[in-house]
């Protein structure tokens, strides 16, 4: 969700990567919905996990309740975002996940000055 949304808000003005310390195996469904309600098309995604290339190639890394299991990539900034985990949620419950995922996402890139293009 998180990448739908930086997609949808920086554009090429910024590059995002999305993955897992442990991934699962497909996206929750309604997470896929949820997404969909704001018009953002993230059917095609899927779970993956991170590798070195695509932590040494980032600005920051973002953390979502991962703990021991994150990733470290030394001389990287590290911000955590304290989120439910939408897995196996229904719908109504993925809602409010989706609409605090946005606002950080909204915040990172008003951070780094990056520029939101016009949806």
């Amino acid at each position: 969700m998180a990448l739908g949304f930086f997609r949808r808000y920086a554009g090429d003005n910024a590059v995002a990567w999305s993955g897992g310390s442990e991934p699962g195996h497909e996206v929750n469904p309604a997470a896929i919905a949820a997404m969909r309600e704001h018009g953002i098309d993230i059917a095609e995604e899927y779970p993956k996990p991170w590798t070195d290339e695509v932590g040494r190639a980032a600005d920051v890394v973002i953390t979502i309740g991962c703990g021991d299991a994150c990733p470290v990539f030394p001389g990287k900034r590290y911000e955590e975002w304290t989120l439910d985990d939408p897995a196996g949620l229904e719908l109504a419950a993925v809602r409010p996940v989706r609409e605090e995922i946005e606002r950080h996402v909204l915040a990172l890139l008003e951070q780094f000055q990056v520029p939101l293009r016009q949806v």
